[in-house]
């Protein structure tokens, strides 16, 4: 199902114009402007409306973890011991530099949490010295990382002829 409304808000070069960003955010708009076949300044307006409307949220570089010396990743199920916990569980989480991700989800689990380590002995000690002992978490449950096999954007309903109607 897609978001009709959505539709109406933003035309196909608007949608262009994300998923071509999307794709590489470091594409000078002159580029994009004579790859889409339109003027510069109209990229300028149609970008301004699209972060404007909140489309488009922020242009950032991705670190690559391996670089860095960071040999292990794995996602961590955080169940809390009181759902009105969460809240303060959520800032406690986002003052460890090795969470890069935090998403609140249904189920067992209430919180599921990427982390990275040097090795498993660090990610063990994030784990265990950190995450276990803030207050409010009661256990985790973690699954090792062996890679990543794709990481992309979301798709741009209606651009494209598969989009679900």
């Amino acid at each position: 199902m897609y978001n009709s409304a959505l539709e109406d808000q933003f035309d196909r070069l608007d949608l262009r114009i994300v998923e071509e960003l999307a794709a590489n955010a470091r594409i000078p708009f002159s580029q994009l402007a004579e790859q889409l076949g339109v003027s510069n300044s109209l990229i300028h307006q149609r970008f301004k409306k699209l972060v404007d409307a909140g489309v488009l949220l922020r242009a950032e570089f991705k670190v690559d973890p391996e670089m860095l010396g960071y040999q292990t990743s794995a996602f961590c199920q955080i169940v809390l011991a009181r759902a009105q916990d969460i809240h303060e569980v959520i800032e406690q989480l986002k003052k460890i530099p090795e969470i890069t991700e935090c998403v609140n989800i249904a189920g067992r689990y209430d919180i599921m949490v990427r982390l990275y380590g040097f090795n498993n002995s660090h990610l063990r000690d994030i784990i265990y010295e950190k995450i276990q002992a803030i207050h409010g978490v009661e256990g985790t449950n973690t699954f090792i990382v062996f890679e990543t096999a794709f990481s992309h954007s979301i798709a741009i309903p209606f651009l494209h002829e598969n989009h679900g109607k």
